[in-house]
């Protein structure tokens, strides 16, 4: 039976504006792809992202150019040698998971989680801003096991410390997007180890992160935009203690699954993270976190609205997605 395609790109407003160290955006666009098949019907959704190239218009005339394979009956597997890794790719892989599930009448969770999922506690991000915006957002948050805080600019210090006091029980994870240089990195690290900070994302910018085999890390150190597939990892190795794994960097779940486990095998502690995106952005990613060491999946949490049916968050913790939404 021959599957059609369709493809529609979407708006979110976002509650407020998100910051981080490159920029501010006021909503999240993203795009959905959506597979039938008789009956059935898969969908996926992916953030395009211009860090790696990427836009609306660029990410749907790559799902064009797979039209006639995906009419074809093309299977995950084959997607990943066809396509190169990115936002694309996931959409159809996710697209392509979730109308398997629908026409097996069986959920990927069966097929991809060694035991039935369970809610997962997620950090909360702080967007990036004045060191008493961010204590002020932190304070609002302050009830939150693990809070994520942008960084990247000049007056991290006093970011760090302003949010450490606004929230005393909270872990920290400072994200500071290639923000950091190699002249303040040892000393911001310094400060992290004693403000309760568990984790440091990507530091230094990607491809000039060889200082990292060379300092001390009296933290964990993960890799975000040094990292996109298991080719990857091998390069990793002594700059790294963990790897964020995202869903529109791998091109889909598919390729997650694989990496995931041979970061696991290789040493590396396991974070998954998101873009700003809807509930339908998160459904596959929160499947891949179970029994992940940390979970940044508070995407539709960003947004003035999100999609119906959303997934069911309560307070920092994230249900698995219902057959409703996705899987």
């Amino acid at each position: 039976m021959s599957r059609s395609i369709s493809i529609q790109i979407e708006n979110f407003p976002i509650a407020g504006v998100f910051r981080i160290s490159r920029g501010a955006k006021t909503e999240a666009r993203v795009l959905t792809c959506t597979i039938s098949e008789g009956e059935a019907r898969g969908w996926g959704e992916c953030v395009p992202y211009a860090r790696y190239g990427e836009s609306l218009e660029s990410v749907a005339a790559q799902i064009e150019e797979m039209r006639a394979d995906i009419a074809n009956g093309i299977d995950r597997h084959t997607l990943l040698k066809r396509m190169p890794a990115g936002a694309a790719r996931n959409a159809i892989d996710c697209a392509l998971w979730d109308l398997e599930a629908k026409r097996m009448g069986r959920r990927v969770a069966q097929a991809v989680c060694v035991a039935p999922p369970q809610p997962l506690v997620t950090a909360q991000t702080i967007s990036l801003g004045t060191p008493e915006e961010m204590a002020s957002q932190a304070r609002q948050y302050a009830s939150r096991p693990l809070l994520k805080i942008k960084v990247g600019g000049e007056d991290d210090e006093a970011r760090i410390k302003a949010v450490a006091s606004a929230a005393p029980k909270s872990r920290l994870i400072l994200d500071a997007n290639e923000g950091w240089t190699e002249n303040n990195i040892e000393e911001y690290l310094r400060i992290a180890a004693t403000h309760r900070v568990a984790l440091v994302e990507q530091p230094l910018p990607a491809g000039r992160d060889a200082l990292l085999r060379e300092i001390a890390h009296p933290i964990a150190i993960c890799a975000d935009e040094s990292l996109h597939t298991t080719a990857d990892l091998e390069g990793l190795r002594g700059l790294y203690d963990a790897v964020n794994i995202k869903l529109d960097k791998t091109g889909g779940l598919t390729e997650a699954i694989l990496l995931r486990d041979r970061a696991r095998a290789l040493g590396f502690s396991i974070m998954v993270g998101c873009m700003v995106g809807t509930s339908l952005a998160m459904a596959p990613a929160v499947l891949l976190a179970q029994g992940a060491e940390y979970v940044d999946l508070d995407g539709p949490l960003l947004l003035a609205r999100d999609r119906i049916p959303g997934l069911a968050y309560d307070g920092a913790l994230v249900a698995p997605p219902e057959p409703e939404l996705w899987g």
